[in-house]
């Protein structure tokens, strides 16, 4: 089972992001354990040095046993909205984020949140987490596909949406750390040259050219 922690950066009440996420939640697939955090309202104001208070220590547990994380944010004055810049501050400093598997998803329209999404994959990349390109997707919505649960009803988004995680977890999957050959352990008659990791994950697309679903 793969276990996904949803982060909305809105902290709007019906806010479309948060819809989004929660649509995902509810629409993953039977491998995919998705959970929508929901106290970036009330996470207390970053403090460097102090000792962390019990909301930030829940969100850190949160996050270290996720097996990756999945944020949706709008975009607030060309940037990250300051609550999510928050809560990334309190994980960036307790360096869990090291090395913790992280997607976007947009439900904008192209250049609608540019700049949030390259102020996310900076904070996200000084944190040391790995970016996972193949699941980053665009998912243009509109408001008024959101019902009085706040789940998205458009039944295109949950296929677009169930595709999304997959690709999360196929993702997952080729980064895991391949096994070497047994003959490499045994062999003492010939050297073992390590062959060096790509720093990226193939097929996923740089930064500025998110996939857009449906496929054209």
């Amino acid at each position: 089972m793969t276990r996904v922690m949803l982060i909305s950066g809105s902290t709007r009440e019906g806010a479309l992001h948060t819809a989004a996420l929660r649509t995902a939640a509810r629409f993953a697939p039977p491998e995919i354990t998705a959970t929508l955090y929901g106290d970036l309202r009330t996470l207390p104001a970053f403090v460097p040095g102090e000792r962390p208070p019990g909301p930030v220590v829940e969100l850190r547990s949160q996050v270290v046993d996720a097996d990756a994380v999945l944020f949706c944010t709008p975009e607030y004055a060309g940037s990250l909205p300051g609550s999510l810049k928050n809560l990334l501050d309190w994980l960036a400093d307790g360096g869990d984020l090291h090395g913790k598997p992280a997607a976007w998803l947009s439900v904008v329209g192209p250049g609608g949140d540019d700049g949030a999404r390259a102020a996310l994959e900076s904070v996200l990349t000084h944190g040391g987490a790995r970016l996972l390109r193949p699941a980053c997707i665009r998912i243009p919505l509109e408001m008024a596909a959101v019902d009085e649960a706040g789940v998205v009803t458009d039944g295109r988004l949950h296929v677009a949406l169930q595709d999304m995680l997959q690709a999360l977890v196929r993702a997952l999957a080729d980064a895991r750390p391949r096994p070497q050959p047994s003959w490499q352990v045994h062999s003492s008659v010939y050297p073992v040259v390590q062959r060096q990791s790509s720093p990226g994950f193939r097929g996923g697309p740089p930064f500025g050219t998110p996939q857009i679903w449906p496929p054209r």
